[in-house]
């Protein structure tokens, strides 16, 4: 069976103005991303791949061009209707982990469903579910600072879960963790695709590709083919 489109853009454009300097982050992007896949952007820092990801989570608003999730056109969305696609369809994955440091564990992954008029007992029951599934029954009244890198990421995944979004967006999930931890990250990202969720992931990081049902490259704001990417990172020989 085909596979349908999730996720659509046409010629995005996103330009940020830096006093009399403007930066074209994204310089007309058309990207098609299937549902239920495992998609990875390939990009150096400063191509344009992060702004890609803020842009298809609703974080931020385009220049020019179209984002169609679902079938949903963002750009015809309200600052209120925005903030319901957040909350209802996406799940968000940051390098940083964005916990709230005053939070437990359980806290920060249960925080969201507050938004939702859900009951606190049914956040707590829903938050210690998620725990246990990324590994970290043991965890739960733990603060951002108790724990490491990799276990706030858990954290973060879960945290990403609990509204049972159907896309999960990735910015650069691995780039503050050791390698080991790292792969345990892109292992639990792939968990999630085989569970049926679309996944998308930017990163530098060659080892997520071992995970990709689709690769894509990122360069300048433009996409480019595998070719042109590989040639853009080799060292020039020495004449």
């Amino acid at each position: 069976m085909d596979q349908a489109a999730f996720v659509i853009t046409q010629n995005l454009r996103k330009t940020f103005v830096m006093g009399r300097t403007r930066v074209h982050a994204l310089a007309g992007v058309d990207v098609t991303i299937l549902e239920k896949s495992f998609t990875v952007i390939m990009g150096p820092s400063g191509s344009g791949k992060s702004t890609l990801l803020y842009l298809l989570g609703g974080l931020d608003r385009p220049t020019s061009g179209t984002i169609i999730v679902n079938g949903q056109d963002l750009n015809t969305l309200d600052e209120n209707a925005l903030a319901v696609y957040r909350r209802n369809t996406v799940g968000f994955v940051f390098q940083q982990f964005n916990l709230v440091s005053s939070m437990t564990a359980l806290e920060n992954v249960a925080f969201p469903l507050r938004f939702g008029g859900v009951a606190a007992g049914l956040r707590s029951k829903r938050a210690k579910e998620l725990l246990e599934q990324v590994g970290l029954a043991k965890h739960m009244r733990h603060r951002p600072v108790e724990m490491s890198g990799g276990q706030q990421q858990r954290v973060a995944i879960a945290r990403a879960l609990v509204n049972n979004p159907a896309l999960i967006l990735a910015d650069e999930p691995t780039g503050n963790l050791d390698t080991v931890t790292g792969y345990s990250i892109m292992q639990q990202l792939a968990e999630l695709h085989a569970g049926g969720r679309t996944v998308v992931v930017v990163t530098h990081d060659p080892r997520m590709l071992r995970f990709a049902t689709n690769t894509m490259y990122l360069l300048d704001g433009q996409c480019v083919s595998r070719e042109e990417y590989e040639a853009s990172s080799r060292v020039p020989e020495a004449g």
